[in-house]
C-alpha cells in the first residue's frame, strides 16, 4: 500500500473510532455495533460486503429516514468512495440495479440527500417539520460539499453504472446554494450518460432535473417498452429487495405496461 492510500486508510479509520456512535440512534436503537458494520463495507467475503450495505439501507437510513449515525455514515461513505475494494461486487437479485458496491454506496448517498432537497424542505415545512429543526437533516444539508466532492470524480467513471450513479448522487446535491454553480457543467453529462441509459428510470431522471434546473430536456424521451413484462411483485420504486432507498433501481430497462 502506498504512503497516500495508508494516509487514507487512517483517516478512513479516524472517522469511525473519533465517533461516539453509542451516544447516536439509528432506527434500531444506539449504534453502538456501527464501526464493525460500516467496516464490512470493505470486507473481502461478498455475503458480508452485502449485509453490511443491507445495514446502510435498513438500519441506518431505514424506509428513507435520517437518523443521528446517518450523518458520519455518510461521511464514512464519502470517504472509501475512492478505495479500490468498493469495486467489489455485492450479491444482486433481480430487482437489483447493476453495478458493483462504489455505485451502490453512491446511490446510498443519492438516497440519503434525496431526503434535504429543496422539494423535501418544502413538503416538510409544510408538514409542520422544517428540515432545518431536525438536527440529522440539518446534519446532511451541513455536509452536502463533502458528498459533492467524494461523489463528483466518479461522474468520469469508466463503468456505466458507477458513472450514473455518480451523477444520481450529484443531482440532489446540487440543490445547496454552495454547489449551485457545478449545475451548469454537468447538465452536458446528464443529458449524455442518463439521458440515453439503458434504464428508463435513468433517463426520466435526466429529464425532470433538466426540467426543473431550467434547461432543454428535448429530444429525450424515458422511451418504455410496452412489451416488456416485469414480474409483479417489482417494488414500485424499483427499490431492491435489501434496500429501503428511492434511488436503487431494479435491473430492468423497461417497466412493465400495467
Amino acid at each position: 500500500m502506498n504512503t497516500d492510500s495508508s494516509d487514507q486508510a487512517v483517516a478512513n479509520r479516524d472517522l469511525l473510532t473519533g465517533t461516539d456512535w453509542a451516544a447516536l440512534e439509528h432506527a434500531y436503537g444506539t449504534a453502538a455495533e456501527a464501526p464493525e458494520k460500516l467496516v464490512a463495507l470493505l470486507d473481502a467475503d461478498q455475503g458480508a460486503r452485502t449485509m453490511a450495505l443491507s445495514y446502510l439501507h435498513n438500519t441506518l437510513h431505514h424506509q428513507n429516514t435520517l437518523y443521528e449515525a446517518t450523518v458520519p455514515a455518510a461521511l464514512y461513505v464519502a470517504a472509501i468512495l475512492s478505495d479500490p475494494r468498493t469495486t467489489r461486487a455485492v450479491d444482486k437479485d433481480r430487482h437489483s440495479f447493476p453495478g458493483c458496491m462504489r455505485a451502490e454506496l453512491l446511490r446510498w448517498i443519492a438516497s440519503v440527500a434525496n431526503e434535504v432537497t429543496d422539494e423535501a424542505a418544502v413538503l416538510s415545512k409544510h408538514h409542520g417539520f422544517p428540515l432545518d429543526d431536525y438536527a440529522p437533516a440539518a446534519g446532511i444539508q451541513r455536509i452536502r460539499p463533502h458528498l459533492f466532492s467524494a461523489s463528483l470524480p466518479h461522474t468520469e467513471a469508466p463503468d456505466p453504472p458507477v458513472r450514473e450513479a455518480a451523477l444520481t448522487a450529484c443531482i440532489p446535491l446540487l440543490d445547496d446554494p454552495r454547489l449551485l454553480h457545478h449545475r451548469q457543467p454537468l447538465e452536458p453529462l446528464i443529458r449524455e450518460v442518463l439521458g440515453t441509459s439503458d434504464l428508463w428510470q435513468q433517463r426520466k431522471r435526466a429529464i425532470e432535473t433538466l426540467d426543473a434546473w431550467g434547461e432543454d430536456s428535448s429530444g429525450l424521451e424515458p422511451r418504455r417498452s410496452p412489451f416488456l413484462v416485469c414480474d409483479s411483485d417489482l417494488p414500485a420504486n424499483g427499490t431492491p429487495i435489501w434496500s429501503a432507498g428511492p434511488t436503487s433501481t431494479e435491473g430492468y430497462s423497461e417497466e412493465p405496461p400495467f
